[in-house]
């Protein structure tokens, strides 16, 4: 099952208890789909960038939360009720790319020919000096360097 990331912009006077409730809620789903929540990160609250306007006014802070799961890619279709969630200013979810999970991540060679995708220099052209010390351009004269 890939990992998925789903976002949760609360409404910033909703309290802890209630959120933790939605969280349940959004947990509950997963573990009925045999998904698993991996990871719950709680970034507080955060200043918006403009203002959301729901029915009970126009909103410039929120609570932002991260929810990681690992849940089969229909799940994404079933998190729709949380459009009614009056608690909610935005959500969204988020698959990641490229994961390693399950018995894959227990594989040595991952990782190994990572790098080997990046440009090497070669250790045989000396470019690493320091040119500055030999540079004898005319830099010096139009920003009124005294050489003493």
């Amino acid at each position: 099952m890939p990992l998925y990331d789903c976002m949760l912009m609360v409404k910033p006077l909703v309290t802890k208890e209630a959120i933790a409730e939605l969280v349940a809620r959004v947990a509950a789903r997963a573990y009925q789909r045999n998904g698993v929540v991996t990871e719950l990160k709680s970034f507080g609250k955060v200043h918006l960038g403009y203002g959301i306007r729901k029915l009970d006014g126009r909103h410039f802070q929120g609570q932002l939360l991260q929810m990681t799961m690992m849940v089969p890619p229909s799940f994404t279709q079933e998190l729709h009720y949380l459009n009614k969630e009056d608690r909610l200013l935005r959500w969204l979810v988020v698959k990641h790319r490229d994961a390693v999970y399950g018995l894959e991540f227990i594989n040595e060679d991952d990782g190994r020919y990572e790098m080997d995708s990046f440009r090497r220099k070669s250790s045989s052209t000396q470019d690493d000096e320091d040119v500055d010390e030999y540079d004898d351009d005319d830099d010096d004269d139009e920003y009124d360097v005294k050489e003493e």
